[in-house]
């Protein structure tokens, strides 16, 4: 679990490409403080594990449903990736509930400065639309940020200075694609107004033979 605060940008040293996966080297360090294997590192807002690591970085497996899913698929070694680790209990939750499972990608439609803000305009798939409320939350690249303004073809996100800053927001161009992760408490209350608690509860009853 992650809060969509960005600890630091790293950079991709390799990428090995199989057919629907790949294996990523990431140059880190901040976040390689106090890594072990198994760790998980948001990257680019997905929960990836860390399969081993040295005082220079780390290597993570992206496998074929992440691969198909999200825009790792596109990195190439020398691109910058925004990085989080997961979050302990005594943390503080200063973005939002964010898990690193990518719903689907967006593109960048425009970005626009407002005074010290810099405004971006994404696209998606009504499929993702769907969940993107205004003054919600959504995770982009992994970024914690609040919806300024939705439709059913796009949404706004409005960003402050240290988030420009501290994120790979700003290196983004039109058309490019960024990683989509909606507000998880969101779907999960569609699933149970749409009745789906009810249904499981009866099938779950008749598999106990009651």
């Amino acid at each position: 679990m992650f809060t969509g605060i960005i600890e630091e940008i790293g950079i991709v040293k390799s990428v090995r490409k199989l057919n629907h996966a790949s294996v990523l080297t990431i140059a880190a360090g901040k976040v390689l403080g106090d890594m072990k294997v198994g760790d998980s590192i948001n990257t680019n807002g997905v929960c990836l594990t860390v399969t081993s690591f040295s005082f220079e970085g780390f290597t993570v497996d992206v496998m074929p449903e992440t691969f198909t899913r999200s825009g790792l698929s596109a990195l190439a070694a020398g691109q910058k990736v925004n990085l989080e680790r997961a979050l302990r209990l005594a943390d503080r939750l200063g973005g939002h509930i964010v898990s690193g499972h990518i719903d689907g990608v967006g593109k960048l439609a425009r970005t626009w400065k407002d005074e010290n803000a810099v405004w971006f305009t994404i696209t998606a798939d009504p499929s993702i639309l769907r969940y993107i409320v205004e003054k919600g939350s959504v995770a982009l690249d992994g970024i914690s940020l609040t919806v300024v303004r939705a439709d059913q073809r796009s949404f706004d996100v409005s960003v402050i200075p240290h988030t420009q800053h501290e994120t790979t927001l700003l290196s983004k161009t039109t058309g490019s694609v960024l990683n989509i992760e909606c507000d998880i408490l969101g779907k999960y209350v569609e699933k149970l107004v749409h009745g789906e608690k009810d249904k499981l509860s009866v099938d779950f009853l008749k598999e106990m033979g009651f």
